[in-house]
């Protein structure tokens, strides 16, 4: 059978990120994606102009309905927009039988805020407890840890913070570091992957396109997706870390501000 995946999060109208982002990332990957939708935003390539959270009734009837039926092999969490929903969404997930990937959006790319910050405490007590991987970028690692990241040194605290509060693995994603010159000599956008023991250090070329909309949720989704298939933690983020570097490379200009990453340019030849 395809394995199945289940993206947790809410609606990107301009669809470059959120369940659009997953779906698209999914389809690419081979897999059957799902979704659950937890909020609908009004949003193109300049910003979020307004969000509306969905009732907690409605988040918990559509994972029952899906996971119930047809069942999941990996669960994906994106925008959660409130403590409400954090936790009842957490509590689904801690009630399934399969790897959850949680991605703690806070902002957007344009800097507008998805997560209302009296829901940290509940990312941090529920959600990142019964998460198989986290992959805070570099400003959640602020807003949940405190731990402020200017080198790769600062990668390894920020990874020890995160792990603190519970998932198995942490991400910490350095997109927003300025550019590592790497062995081969171009700049870098480097990542860091640990359990807290086994340290995977993951490099790719840094590409000079500014149309990133939807990295975070398509690296998420994308490691959804290779747990969904019977990778490994370090394999299936490894394979994500390559998948999402093709797309930023591709990524294209729409509207007047940020484009979206292209999630299929590997069907473009």
């Amino acid at each position: 059978m395809i394995p199945r995946v289940l993206t947790v999060a809410g609606s990107d109208s301009g669809g470059g990120a959120g369940i659009q982002a997953d779906l698209k990332t999914m389809l690419a990957h081979g897999v059957h994606g799902m979704s659950v939708l937890t909020a609908v935003t009004a949003q193109n390539s300049v910003g979020v102009q307004g969000a509306w959270e969905l009732p907690v009734e409605a988040v918990r009837a559509q994972y029952r309905s899906v996971v119930d039926d047809i069942g999941v092999q990996a669960v994906k969490t994106g925008m959660l927009a409130s403590a409400e929903l954090v936790e009842a969404v957490a509590e689904l997930i801690s009630g399934t039988d399969a790897p959850a990937v949680v991605d703690p959006v806070g902002f957007s790319k344009h800097g507008d805020p998805l997560l209302a910050a009296s829901a940290l405490d509940s990312v941090r007590a529920k959600l990142l407890p019964v998460a198989t991987v986290a992959t805070p970028n570099l400003d959640e690692v602020i807003q949940l840890t405190g731990v402020r990241v200017e080198s790769e040194g600062d990668m390894r605290r920020a990874a020890a913070a995160v792990l603190e509060f519970g998932p198995r693995w942490a991400l910490i994603k350095g997109g927003h570091l300025p550019g590592d010159t790497g062995r081969a000599g171009g700049s870098q956008a480097v990542d860091l992957l640990t359990d807290g023991f086994a340290e995977h250090w993951l490099r790719a070329p840094r590409y000079d396109n500014r149309h990133t909309h939807g990295t975070g949720c398509t690296l998420a989704s994308a490691v959804a997706c290779g747990l969904a298939k019977g990778l490994s933690v370090p394999e299936a983020v490894t394979a994500a870390k390559e998948y999402v570097t093709g797309a930023i490379a591709a990524g294209f200009a729409l509207g007047a501000g940020i484009g979206p990453v292209d999630h299929g340019w590997r069907f473009r030849g």
